[in-house]
């Protein structure tokens, strides 16, 4: 089962260091640890940055302005999708 206050927190850590405001999914890669290889797991859930934007990012909505509105929209994708 599925932490999601643990993956929410991820997703921030990870993010949190982008250059903000954001415009596409490109801005946020110089932020994460091991690029578009890092992975978010929690769980069965089990996903990479690079999945993220292409199984999740249907409810992105760039630019961001803050790491926090960006994760609201990462997982609400998530949810609408079926991963979580």
């Amino acid at each position: 089962m599925v932490d999601k206050d643990d993956l929410r927190q991820q997703f921030i850590d990870a993010f949190e260091g982008a250059d903000y405001p954001v415009n596409s999914p490109m801005d946020l890669v110089p932020a994460l640890p091991q690029g578009p290889g890092t992975t978010f797991e929690s769980g069965d859930f089990s996903m990479t940055a690079m999945e993220l934007n292409t199984k999740g990012g249907g409810s992105q909505d760039f630019p961001y302005d803050d790491v926090e509105s960006l994760v609201d929209d990462i997982m609400e994708g998530l949810e609408e999708e079926g991963h979580l």
